[in-house]
Parts: structure tokens; C-alpha cells; sequence
């Protein structure tokens, strides 16, 4: 694709904090954005699918120059119960299979599929360097990446698949979602021992590393996480200085992974330093190169 082409872009998860942010990017830059819905169609830009149920109508994905699939049940919910567990791992399956198989029965498949995934990939591993080379880790979150990456790399020959192994998206919901209120409330804290890494990124350049995808010709998985590692103390005490509260509290390891269960221990406790090894090699250029940086870039939308 040419840089300066326009490009139709059909996204699944449109409606979610990073496929709005994505919509508005990719229609600043004069592409086309068309969403995938669970409901009826309100604009001739929305279509309607039911992943669950393997329907989506292969004529719109034929329309499309690429495909991003952001898809799948929120790992902030919850408990983490059994019944739980299954629905993030089949919602994305499900999502990602119904879009490869729509490709399969199109003429006319997209160029590009950008397929969610996550960090979780890589498990605890607080001594590690983590570039896309990095081997699988262990634990639930890492069989779920696995398992959602090889359902992306179904897409039909000829289609450039690209895997977003996104860390912590620093915005106004996902994984900071219930540390802003807290925050607000005065009870920043301390999580765990707060050496951990927390792989971050900002939201501004979590969609605009996606649109740089759309024209690179990069495949396979690429970190999205920001180019300075974090600590999850600084991830929180920067919060809490910007929001200008205080930051004196612990919640001990034992108490997040008694309280949390599960999911206290593969998303809050793990140490994982990531490395943005594919996009800078690729030229992207981060609009924020500091979790500081991405914080203060936050505060006008709370």
C-alpha cells in the first residue's frame, strides 16, 4: 500500500476505548472506517456480525483494504471464574475466526489484518528483555495469547497478519480504570512490591502505531508498548501526582493475590519489560516516550 493511499478499514471493537480512539485517528488522516456491530446498523459505515454464531457477510470484508481486530471480553471483569475464563478465551476466537474465515470466502480479501493480543503473551519475567523474539511464557493469559495469535494466522495466503501485543493502554478506561477513582479518593497505592515492570503505552499512540501498521509491511507479532519501561510504582505514583493526591498506601502481594485470585496474579504482580523492538526499527516515532509523559496526555479527558 502506498502511503498516501485511502484506505477502507474495518474494525471489530470499534465502540471500545482504543477503536474510538483508532475511528477518530484514521478518519483525521482521510481513511474510512467502517465498524463491526452486534446490533442493527445505525450509519451506512456500520455492519452488523455475530461472532459468536460465525455470521458476518464476506461482501463487507471484501470492501475492505484492512481489517483490525480488537474484539474480545474484558480481562478487568471480575472474578476470574471458570465460566468466566472460557468466555476471554472463545470470545476471541470467536471474533478472530469468523473474521478469517469471511476473508477465506471473499474474492477480494483484505491487504492487512492487525489481530489483537497482548503482552500476557510472555508471562512473569522480571530478569528478561521482552522483544517479539522473546519465547511464550506461562499461565492462563499466555495459553489464551497463543491460542488467539494462531487464530489470526489463519488468514488466507497473501494476507500480511500483524499480532498488537498490547501492554497496559494509558486511557481513560481499560486497565486503569479502577485505579482512577481510587486514586481520586486519596488511596493511591503501592501494588505488590511495585518493582514489577508494567509494560505501557499511551492511547494516542496505541492507535497511531495500528494506522502506522496499515502501511508497513511488517508481520507477525509487534509490541505495542511504550519505549521507556515503567515500573508499576511509577505507573501509580505518577497518577497520583498528576491528579495531585497522595500515594502512601501498600496493598501487599499476598493480599492482591488472596483478594484478586488469578487475576491479581497475571495482571498485576508480573514483571514483564517490554521492548518496542519492531515498531521503532520500523520508524514509528511515539508521541509519548514516558509513562509521565502519557499520563499528563490523559488528564484532559477525566
Amino acid at each position: 500500500m502506498a502511503d498516501d493511499r485511502r484506505l477502507t478499514v474495518l474494525i471489530s471493537g470499534a465502540s471500545g476505548m482504543i477503536g474510538t480512539e483508532l475511528t477518530r485517528q484514521l478518519r483525521a488522516a482521510g481513511h474510512t472506517p467502517l465498524a463491526l456491530v452486534r446490533r442493527a446498523p445505525r450509519t451506512e459505515h456500520e455492519h452488523a456480525w455475530s461472532p459468536s454464531h460465525g455470521i458476518l457477510d464476506h461482501h463487507v470484508v471484501g470492501r475492505a483494504d484492512a481489517v483490525v481486530n480488537l474484539a474480545g471480553a474484558s480481562l478487568g471483569r471480575l472474578p476470574w471464574t471458570a465460566r468466566y475464563k472460557r468466555e476471554v478465551l472463545t470470545s476471541r476466537l470467536d471474533a478472530t475466526t469468523t473474521l478469517t474465515r469471511a476473508m477465506a470466502r471473499t474474492d477480494t480479501p483484505p491487504s492487512t489484518f492487525l489481530s489483537g493480543s497482548a503482552v500476557g503473551f510472555y508471562g512473569d519475567r522480571p530478569l528478561d528483555r521482552l522483544t517479539e523474539d522473546a519465547d511464550k511464557g506461562h499461565g492462563f493469559l499466555s495459553d489464551v495469547v497463543l491460542r488467539w495469535e494462531d487464530a489470526a494466522r489463519t488468514a488466507p495466503e497473501g494476507v500480511r497478519v500483524a499480532l498488537l501485543r498490547t501492554g497496559i493502554v494509558i486511557g481513560p478506561g481499560g486497565a486503569l480504570k479502577p485505579l482512577l477513582p481510587l486514586t481520586r479518593l486519596g488511596l493511591g497505592s503501592t501494588l505488590g512490591t511495585g518493582r514489577q515492570y508494567w509494560p505501557w503505552i499511551s492511547l494516542h499512540d496505541e492507535a497511531a502505531a495500528i494506522v502506522h501498521l496499515l502501511t508497513s509491511t511488517l508481520d507477525g507479532a509487534v509490541n505495542l508498548a511504550g519505549p521507556e519501561p515503567a515500573t508499576s510504582e511509577q505507573v501509580t505514583t505518577g497518577l497520583a501526582r498528576a491528579l495531585h493526591r497522595p500515594h502512601a498506601l501498600t496493598v501487599p502481594t499476598g493480599v492482591i493475590a488472596t483478594g484478586m485470585g488469578e487475576a491479581g496474579r497475571e495482571m498485576l504482580l508480573p514483571s514483564q519489560r517490554v521492548v518496542p523492538e519492531a515498531l521503532l526499527a520500523d520508524g514509528f516515532r511515539f508521541e509519548h516516550r514516558t509513562v509521565d509523559e502519557a499520563i499528563a496526555a490523559l488528564l484532559p479527558r477525566l
